[in-house]
């Protein structure tokens, strides 16, 4: 209509400022608030119909905790990230990522999938530079091992959560929050924790992984028995990178949620009305791994400062760098070694120093 006519919208918009004044005259920011709270509270179900990999948490204050446990390249997880958060409609969304891998949320899954697959010396470097030699190779191995299953099932990690960011902008009044503990803490504790054989043998295993791995497979790990079996294996295999990288985190993420779970404090009209809260809502979006954990801490009295804390190299962790510059310094000596023996020969092969040589011996 503005479009059609110019003259009419002038005037409209002159009569739309004047009444938009006088009813931001007569609205205060704190019954605007109220109005908007109000919408938000009737779209959120009194009870909501949530997907079984679902595990609703209270507080003491009368907070709800929604933690939906999910598998990383999973289409059916996304979808149970949406519904849940339509659903409860959050004051809060929490995700299993912190500030060094936020920049998957901003990627599209085309550019995603293809950082995914794509292991090169630029990304060593950088792992190297951020958490140190041996984190950093740690951190390229296990890259490898997303590479492969990214290859392996065309689709690039961590879209449950680039659909919690989408959908947590469609809520008002929803903050989105960064769970998980920073990956150079978590591998640095990690490295620390490992002895040096099984670091070898962790770098053998991640090395030559290439089992196929299919969606059902996928789909698997969000059963609960099933995956209790291989957290079970891989306890028995390395118990203390099981401690560093799953038990630490859900300590970790059980923290972070609770934090998030606080009341809401309500605004208030002026500095004399009384302070008012309400509980929060909270979706927790984490992978299936870290639901059994986040129950078991649930109800206990968490202090991070312990897990956050990163140890000093240990004996192995310095026999381990030795060996590996030792390894990496005898195959670039190799290497020159054999280059320059190859040019040495093709040089000799060539007419003009067979003449030369033939010369010399006549001398």
């Amino acid at each position: 209509q503005a479009a059609a006519d110019p003259m009419s919208s002038s005037d409209a918009s002159e009569d739309g400022s004047k009444e938009t004044s006088s009813v931001s005259q007569d609205i205060s920011d704190a019954d605007a608030f109220k109005i908007l709270l109000e919408m938000k509270l009737k779209k959120r179900k009194k009870k909501p119909a949530l997907p079984s990999t679902v595990t609703e948490l209270d507080t003491e204050d009368g907070s709800k905790v929604y933690v939906v446990g999910t598998a990383h390249f999973s289409d059916s997880s996304k979808k149970d990230v949406v519904k849940t958060i339509q659903e409860v409609q959050p004051d809060v969304v929490v995700v299993e990522l912190c500030q060094y891998r936020v920049s998957m949320l901003k990627m599209d899954e085309k550019t995603l999938l293809k950082e995914a697959k794509e292991i090169n010396l630029e990304k060593l470097q950088q792992a190297i530079k951020q958490n140190g030699v041996m984190s950093g190779l740690m951190q390229m191995l296990l890259l490898k091992v997303s590479a492969h299953i990214t290859d392996q099932l065309g689709m690039a990690p961590g879209g449950e959560f680039r659909e919690a960011f989408k959908e947590a902008s469609k809520v008002p009044f929803c903050k989105f929050h960064l769970g998980d503990r920073p990956i150079p803490v978590t591998f640095k504790r990690a490295i620390a924790a490992l002895s040096f054989w099984q670091k070898v043998k962790l770098a053998w295993c991640l090395c030559f992984l290439s089992d196929p791995i299919s969606k059902d497979d996928v789909e698997k790990c969000k059963q609960k028995d099933l995956l209790e079996q291989m957290m079970a294996e891989m306890i028995g295999e390395f118990p203390d990178l099981h401690r560093t990288i799953v038990s630490e985190r859900d300590i970790y993420l059980t923290y972070m949620l609770k934090q998030a779970a606080k009341q809401i404090e309500l605004p208030r009209a002026s500095e004399a009305e009384p302070r008012r809260y309400i509980p929060a809502v909270v979706v927790g979006v984490v992978g299936m791994g870290h639901v059994p954990g986040i129950e078991k801490n649930w109800n206990s009295d968490l202090n991070i400062q312990e897990i956050m804390s990163v140890p000093p190299p240990s004996a192995s962790s310095k026999i381990f760098r030795f060996v590996l510059k030792a390894t990496v310094f005898g195959l670039m000596g190799y290497g020159c070694y054999r280059i320059g023996h190859r040019t040495v020969q093709f040089i000799l092969s060539m007419p003009a120093a067979q003449s030369c040589l033939q010369r010399l011996t006549e001398l």
